[in-house]
């Protein structure tokens, strides 16, 4: 498609490198070479992938891996974050005493801020390198490599798990931010890589990428919740907890080789343009080591990627950092409800069943459309959450001593609100992107978009840590 063709959602953005034969090739030399299996090495077409091969999903396991893929792309993050009473116990005073009361009660109350911070920045960083190895590394590199990065580091972090660090507190939360530096960074290479290679695709696949993201922080809710219910203290209960990160990564890597046998099974060329290019000792089916041009994407993709930005600038503003600081109006009350579970179920699981069911609603429902105005309108309309969640019972309370909505209630509909709107605003864009393109760039412009999603976390990041000490 060029710049002047109707975006089409429902065909697969995917293409061809120029080199891999003549463009001119006619229609009828097309037609003599539709079975996949007649050559290694079929004629480029300007039809799409999708309608030229069609690979048929068996059993929708593609979809299933791809999902599986989504999970672990933001699992890694959403156990970090998830954690928030086990880092409460490594780094407060509850087992140790510490001269410095202020320093002690900085890292505490303001730990989700720093973890976002943390998380954010390098991800940006590695976004961009992401960009400029599009046409450089095979995405089978850069996915496995960063799939094996996030394992090691979630390794130590179970490790640590059990190691005193009673006398070393400083050096736990510098050696904590670093980790979730590094996992952050391998995650979005990740997860940037999966956007690109699920444009080659057909729209529900990237949406099923899409989907799984929802679901891994929703799975890491509820393994938080359940080791609550079942450890006995808060290191068994962390134990258990990422060991469970370790288990679902190693199990990520393992269906991912298992895509290439899917996808080989009906279309080798996909599998040769997705997974082993580029090819060292086969010229033609080399890939360009120039980097994609930015200017065309920017110019079909700008608007869809600032609301991308904004929506999870503004997620990332009031979520985990205010969110998790909600308490129960009841908490004196010294129930299970309002002293160990609230924050658990209205802020991370909560939040997350709703972001997956607002992902999950763009299967079946992608209105307003790419070029609609009413997308960024509802896009900006999401900045009405900030002050609902600022005014809500949020605790301690240094500078803002006004609460609006003190019923607990409130936070249950508000992070609702918030991650509805946010698997559905969000997903949208993420979607149409690489789908407005022309198909020489799907991939790069599915980096393009997941570089607008990590700014946007990076910029609300920073903007939590300055609304916390407002707060």
């Amino acid at each position: 498609m060029d710049g002047t063709d109707p975006v089409q959602p429902s065909l697969n953005s995917s293409y061809l490198p120029n080199a891999l034969g003549n463009d001119q090739a006619s229609e009828d030399e097309e037609s003599e070479n539709q079975s996949p299996s007649a050559s290694l090495l079929p004629r480029p077409s300007s039809s799409p992938l999708a309608v030229r091969y069609s690979p048929e999903d068996t059993y929708c396991l593609v979809y299933i891996i791809f999902f599986l893929m989504g999970i672990g792309s933001l699992l890694p993050w959403n156990f970090f974050i998830t954690a928030k009473q086990y880092w409460l116990y490594k780094l407060s005073n509850h087992t140790y005493q510490s001269s410095n009361e202020d320093q002690l009660s900085d890292l505490c109350y303001y730990f989700e801020s720093y973890l976002s911070i943390a998380s954010t920045l390098p991800s940006v960083l590695c976004l961009v390198l992401n960009y400029f190895l599009v046409n450089r590394l095979s995405p089978n590199v850069r996915i496995l490599s960063s799939l094996f990065v996030i394992l090691a580091v979630f390794v130590l972090t179970t490790v640590l798990v059990k190691v005193d660090v009673s006398t070393r507190r400083m050096e736990f939360f510098i050696c904590t931010l670093a980790s979730i530096a590094i996992v952050s960074g391998a995650s979005n290479v990740f997860s940037g890589s999966m956007f690109g290679v699920s444009g080659h695709f057909p729209m529900r696949i990237s949406q099923a990428l899409i989907s799984g993201q929802a679901m891994g922080g929703t799975l890491s809710a509820v393994a938080s919740v359940v080791d609550l219910a079942v450890a006995k203290d808060v290191t068994e209960s962390a134990l258990a907890y990422f060991l469970t990160a370790d288990i679902f990564i190693l199990l990520c890597i393992i269906t991912y080789l298992l895509l290439p046998k899917l996808v080989y099974s009906r279309s080798v060329e996909v599998i040769l343009l997705l997974f082993w290019y580029p090819y060292k000792y086969i010229p033609y089916l080399t890939r360009s080591s120039s980097v994609p041009p930015l200017q065309p994407i920017l110019r079909k993709t700008w608007v869809l990627g600032l609301s991308v930005f904004y929506v999870f600038c503004v997620s990332i503003a009031v979520f985990p950092a205010v969110s998790s600081g909600i308490q129960s109006v009841n908490k004196d009350s010294s129930s299970p409800w309002t002293t160990t579970y609230f924050v658990p179920l209205t802020s991370f699981l909560l939040y997350n069943l709703a972001d997956f069911c607002g992902r999950q609603a763009t299967a079946w429902l992608q209105v307003p459309g790419p070029t609609s105005p009413v997308l960024p309108i509802l896009v900006l309309s999401r900045s009405v959450m900030v002050p609902l969640f600022m005014f809500s019972n949020y605790q301690p309370r240094d500078h803002l001593h006004t609460v609006l909505f003190s019923h607990d209630v409130y936070p249950i509909v508000f992070n609702c609100l918030l991650g509805l709107s946010n698997g559905y605003l969000g997903t949208l864009p993420m979607i149409y992107g690489p789908k407005v393109v022309p198909r020489e760039l799907a991939e790069a412009t599915g980096v393009v978009m997941s570089f607008f999603l990590t700014l946007g976390l990076a910029v609300g990041s920073a903007l939590s840590v300055l609304i916390v000490h407002c707060i």
